[in-house]
């Protein structure tokens, strides 16, 4: 029991320093690329870019997702203990990058303050806590259900249970989603969104369009629906280690 303990520690320890460092250095990426397209600061709408850049920038957040991907899948044992893995790695990194920024360039002035989130296949926008909260919950989630599988606990997620997790981070991607999306339909982008990338009328919309105000109605009913799976997954494991316990 207590190797195990201690390898789980070791294990959140290393995949912490990953995600710090690698948060590091997207922080300092993005950076550059405000200095670049937001000389007086960063704020929407967002600056014009070219295709080429939108283009390079999917592929730089695709690899970062891929890299974060591989290395929960190499720190855990089993698909479900590498999920949680890369779980607890992305919400550290998305923590730390915010850190980071802060530190490097004293942004963001507050936790209200809207960011750009990712790119793909739309622009993602939302206050920073948004992001940092739904991080939050990650880490305590990964790090408890792994830690129950230390402890020789069965942690099983059931068809319905996964579902209701896809049905929450929906709710919670929507909200980053929804107003960019919105902009796709008005601007008739579902009828050509093979071609959307390279739609220049689009992108100039994007330049001109500031989102409204984030749904956090939304957001905590996402919220609320992944914890309370994971909620009821850590009670059916606890309930079925103490009914297999001797009298």
């Amino acid at each position: 029991m207590k190797r195990s303990k201690s390898g789980n520690c070791r294990r959140y320890i290393l995949l912490g320093l990953f995600s710090v460092a690698m948060a590091a250095l997207e922080a300092i990426v993005v950076i550059y690329l405000r200095q670049l397209y937001y000389p007086q600061g960063f704020g929407f709408p967002l600056a014009p870019a070219s295709l080429q850049m939108v283009f390079t920038e999917w592929l730089r957040e695709a690899a970062t997702i891929v890299m974060l991907l591989v290395i929960g899948a190499l720190a855990g044992k089993g698909f479900l203990q590498g999920f949680f893995c890369f779980l607890y790695t992305f919400a550290v990194w998305d923590i730390f990058y915010y850190v980071w920024l802060k530190i490097l360039i004293n942004w963001p002035p507050s936790l209200l303050t809207g960011d750009l989130l990712f790119l793909i296949p739309v622009p993602w926008a939302s206050p920073v806590l948004a992001p940092v909260i739904f991080s939050l919950a990650l880490i305590v989630i990964s790090v408890s259900l792994v830690a129950l599988q230390g402890k020789g606990y069965s942690v099983r997620v059931k068809a319905y249970e996964w579902c209701l997790v896809l049905l929450g981070a929906f709710l919670v991607w929507f909200t980053f989603i929804k107003d960019y999306a919105g902009l796709i339909i008005r601007e008739n982008g579902l009828a050509n969104i093979g071609s959307l990338a390279k739609n220049e009328r689009f992108w100039k919309a994007v330049a001109q369009f500031e989102p409204p105000s984030y749904d956090w109605y939304m957001f905590a009913l996402g919220e609320i629906i992944i914890i309370s799976v994971f909620a009821s997954i850590v009670r059916r494991a606890k309930r079925g280690r103490s009914t297999q316990s001797p009298h």
